[in-house]
């Protein structure tokens, strides 16, 4: 840009260009996000490759638990990659809309696609007969679980984004809580399922594994409602920012231990107490609104007391 006097300035950038090591901090984010991606391809992988095994004149009921087990294991790793490149990018300030896009994309990948698949071929998709609506049922519902996901993750764009393009003195939207299931805590149970009992539901026989797959999918159809329900679970985002001591420092350690030496009932465990936690403060919520209501409402007056 040109000057009065002729003299030539040098350009004015509102957010200057990025070299060296701070563009370096952007990338980092970025790389778990890449890592969440790679775990969700990994996962739908072995999940079809222990299907293939399934469906051999003998098949190899060992090896395909060990592929299943394998998906499951990469699933619960890309839930840890996405809790990451989340908090990295807010404690670095390194937040780029492309990485929040590309974090969606990964998660439909990841926690809609691969937990849809791995349900499938583990559990309902091999034990109930091809063709008969039971099975039809199941294919429906493994899509209506990758679709509420879907939806789930288009939500929270509309909601992390409203802030931003809103007017002032707007509220602002609560980012202590998640508005419906996260798609990671549906996609952890499935797999915290899976990696617990690896072995497909079709190695314990058409009698067996007939009700066993029945409870899968209507698991599944719970895990889909939830999704997109109002009920709001904790999000964890705050935990760790604003006080650093020795405590939580020993808690990550003592619960990385735990899963380390019991992943198949610690893992399971978390899940499921963080499902129930959000329900249970929605029935307790709910209560106490009821409370505070009788409380507010005045008595009615009867006829005799006038």
């Amino acid at each position: 840009m040109s000057s009065a006097s002729g003299l030539q300035l040098e350009p004015e950038y509102a957010n200057p260009p990025r070299r060296g090591v701070k563009k370096g901090v952007y990338l980092i984010p970025s790389l778990f996000t890449a890592a969440n991606i790679g775990m969700g391809f990994f996962a739908v992988m072995a999940s079809l490759r222990g299907f293939q095994l399934l469906g051999q004149p003998t098949p190899d009921i060992a090896w395909a638990a060990a592929h299943f087990d394998n998906a499951a294991r990469a699933i619960g790793w890309a839930v840890l990659f996405d809790m990451l490149d989340g908090r990295i990018a807010r404690l670095t300030k390194t937040t780029t809309e492309i990485g929040v896009q590309l974090d969606s994309i990964a998660d439909v990948v990841t926690f809609g696609v691969a937990p849809a698949v791995l349900a499938y071929v583990w559990g309902y998709g091999a034990s109930l007969v091809e063709g008969t609506p039971a099975h039809q049922f199941g294919w429906f519902i493994s899509f209506m679980f990758l679709m509420c996901g879907g939806f789930r993750l288009a939500r929270f764009n509309v909601q992390s984004s409203r802030p931003r393009i809103l007017a002032e003195g707007t509220i602002k939207v609560d980012k202590k809580s998640f508005v419906g299931l996260p798609i990671p805590a549906a996609a952890g149970l499935i797999a915290g399922i899976v990696h617990f009992s690896p072995s497909p539901l079709v190695a314990l026989g058409p009698e067996r594994a007939r009700p066993y797959s029945v409870l899968l999918i209507l698991l599944m159809g719970v895990l889909s409602v939830m999704m997109v329900s109002t009920i709001r679970f904790s999000s964890f985002k705050t935990v760790g920012t604003k006080v650093r001591s020795m405590r939580i420092v020993i808690l990550c350690l003592a619960v990385g231990m735990l899963i380390f030496l019991y992943s198949q009932y610690v893992l399971l465990g978390i899940v499921v107490t963080y499902i129930l936690h959000g329900l249970l403060a929605r029935v307790i919520g709910v209560f106490w609104r009821r409370a505070d209501e009788a409380k507010v409402d005045p008595q009615p007056i009867r006829q005799s007391d006038r």
